[in-house]
Formats: C-alpha cells, structure tokens, sequence
C-alpha cells in the first residue's frame, strides 16, 4: 500500500478520508483503495476508490470531483453558458484540470477552438488515466491544452477572443485565489467579444455566502448582466453549490434547442436553475 498521508487512517481493516472544511466540518468517506498519489510542484495529488462516490479527485486533502457525481457540477458549468450563447466557437476553461467541463463542452460540434489553462499538468495526466468516468480520457483535437497559471494567461495578447469562458477553479485557497479577485474578472472580460459571457463556481451559499456575495458584486462591476444559478453537488460542503455567469449580451436559456447527452442538466433545470431562494437573492441584492 502506498504511504498513507494525515487525512487518511486505518480503522480496524477500513481506510478512511477525512475532509476538513474550514476547521468546522468534517466528512468522512470509506476509502477502498489508493489508486494514486503524488507531490506536484504546486500540491498533493491523490485519486481515491470510494465506497459511495467510486474513484474521486483529492487536492491537497479537499475532494475536487467524483466519478458518481462530477458530471452535475461539469455539465452545469458548461452547458448553461453554451445553451446560452447562440454560437460559441471560442471557448477557454480556466482549470478543470479533471477534465470534465472540457469533455461536456466538446459535445457542442460548432465550438472551433477550446484552450483548457491547467496550472498543474500533473492533474490532467492523473484524471485522464485513473478518473476515466470523469475526463473521458479527453483526447479531442479541439482541445488545447495550456499548462500555465490562468492569471497570466489572460494578461497575454491574442489575435483572437472568446465566445465563452468557463473558470472551474478550485475553492479560494492556494493558487486559486487569485482566480476569485476583480483584477482577474477584468482580464477575462477583456478576453471575451462583443458578445461573449463568462461562467464561474461561485461557492456553496450556505458556508461561503460572502464570496457568493463578493463574486457576484465584482462580476456586477464589469458586465451589463449577471446572473447566478445553482446546482445540488453531494460531495460539495453542504450539497448546496451556485455558479455565476457575467455576459456582456446574452442572458435568456433557450431550453428548446438542448439536445445533447447528459446525465442531470435537461431543458427544465435550463430554465429552472435560476430561480433562486429568497435568502440568496437578499444576499445578492444586499451587496
């Protein structure tokens, strides 16, 4: 067995995981096997067989994605925007080094382009061999993929923008907190056409209200419209997970043209995912 790090433990002929969020809640989940783990120069890397989630995606002891319940975060980052937008052809993830927004947008066959910005190269090769329910083993032409920190990468000049951005970034911790500031938000907006709109995860409303809040009153600063969603994510804190989209156009899902494949998003939760809970939209108007 491989070396077992702090937040794993051996309880009698059981292996447990135990993420801590915030220093006030711990999960803990029944481990069947460590399929991988390594050192990166940027954070721990490990992919766990769970009992209830199957093979699962840890960095630095937080749990990114699961192959039992990863596509509904996937497919509701990456489908509403590109539901959304009437013809996206450019589109860049900022993250996602699991793969799976970039597999859900490589189902749209008129998207020409899409640059994935990774800062650790080493995620991509781990999910693209040990996390296949996930990443799909992502190999489309299409797909760029660009191993360099997201920040600079939209500093950069390009004879080209985007239709569609899509940050799937980690929680703001680490080397993802830069991904969460006002200065990134201008760079992306920069980065988009005329037309183009923006998506990001914006935290669970529950545990981590106020970077709701600070996301959606940023991204309000720079675009015309914005509007935020949500999305039941099991082993996410709390289950309870928003994403906010910026568009300098668009906005209105148009559910009669969605047709593609897809195990939680269909033409109901396009419409429906807006609607939010009084306690956020108090939250949101409060900022």
């Amino acid at each position: 067995m491989m070396q077992m790090e702090e937040c794993l433990k051996k309880i009698g002929d059981d292996i447990w995981f135990t993420e801590v969020d915030r220093n006030n809640l711990k999960i803990d989940y029944r481990i069947k096997e460590i399929i991988y783990q390594c050192s990166s120069p940027i954070q721990q890397i490990m992919i766990l067989d769970s009992y209830d989630f199957g093979p699962m995606l840890v960095l630095d002891d937080a749990i990114q994605t699961t192959s039992n319940d990863g596509y509904i975060y996937n497919e509701m980052i990456a489908h509403v925007p590109l539901n959304i937008h009437p013809n996206p052809k450019n589109v860049l993830i900022i993250g996602g080094g699991d793969c799976g927004a970039a597999r859900e947008v490589t189902k749209y066959p008129n998207v020409e382009r899409i640059d994935m910005v990774e800062v650790d190269e080493m995620v991509v090769q781990a999910c693209r061999k040990y996390l296949p329910k996930v990443s799909g083993n992502l190999s489309d032409p299409r797909v760029n993929f660009i191993f360099e920190d997201g920040t600079a990468f939209v500093k950069e000049q390009r004879n080209y923008l985007y239709d569609v951005v899509i940050i799937d970034s980690s929680d703001p911790v680490g080397p993802a907190v830069k991904l969460f500031e006002l200065e990134f938000y201008k760079d992306i907006y920069r980065n988009l056409r005329e037309n183009g709109l923006m998506v990001c995860q914006s935290e669970s409303p529950i545990f981590y209200s106020e970077m709701m809040a600070k996301i959606h009153k940023n991204l309000n600063s720079l675009f015309p419209i914005v509007k935020t969603y949500m999305a039941t994510v099991p082993t996410y804190p709390g289950g309870f997970w928003t994403f906010t989209m910026g568009s300098k156009k668009y906005w209105k899902p148009y559910p009669e043209k969605f047709d593609k494949d897809t195990q939680y998003i269909n033409k109901e939760i396009l419409e429906s995912c807006f609607i939010l809970p009084k306690f956020i939209e108090k939250l949101l108007d409060d900022n």
